[in-house]
């Protein structure tokens, strides 16, 4: 009896290539970050231009924390205030204890976008990351 491999060996072939390519998705779009007084863990993020993305944030700090992205180029420099306002991309704020799912479009610019915590002295703490934005 003869079987016919051509199916397998086209499924197996499609398999490898996918794995090879990172599957059939690329950057996640759904990202997770717990912020501690002061780090956010992780404290990098890759997520796929323009697409929603949906971010769980869990304070387990002592303090109100806040995860601010800034537009591509922006920085808050040695301090954040209000001067910042104005090169926030898109911002969420979570009291300790608490957790958040959210949603956001990321940027249409692939880049390295940096993050902070616009709550005063976290920056100068430390509490800053980065998102970088790829094509897909």
């Amino acid at each position: 009896m003869k079987k016919n491999f051509f199916p397998i060996v086209l499924l197996m072939s499609l398999a490898l290539v996918l794995s090879a390519c990172g599957g059939l998705s690329g950057a996640p779009t759904d990202i997770k970050v717990a912020f501690t007084d002061f780090h956010f863990t992780p404290d990098s993020f890759t997520v796929p231009a323009g697409k929603e993305i949906t971010i769980t944030a869990k304070n387990d700090g002592a303090v109100q924390h806040e995860f601010v992205i800034f537009k591509l180029g922006k920085t808050a420099g040695d301090k954040f205030g209000d001067e910042d306002e104005e090169n926030i991309y898109w911002e969420v704020e979570v009291l300790p204890g608490e957790t958040q799912t959210v949603t956001f479009t990321a940027p249409t610019e692939p880049g390295e976008y940096y993050l902070t915590c616009g709550i005063e002295g976290h920056l100068e703490a430390g509490m800053n990351g980065k998102l970088i934005v790829v094509k897909e």
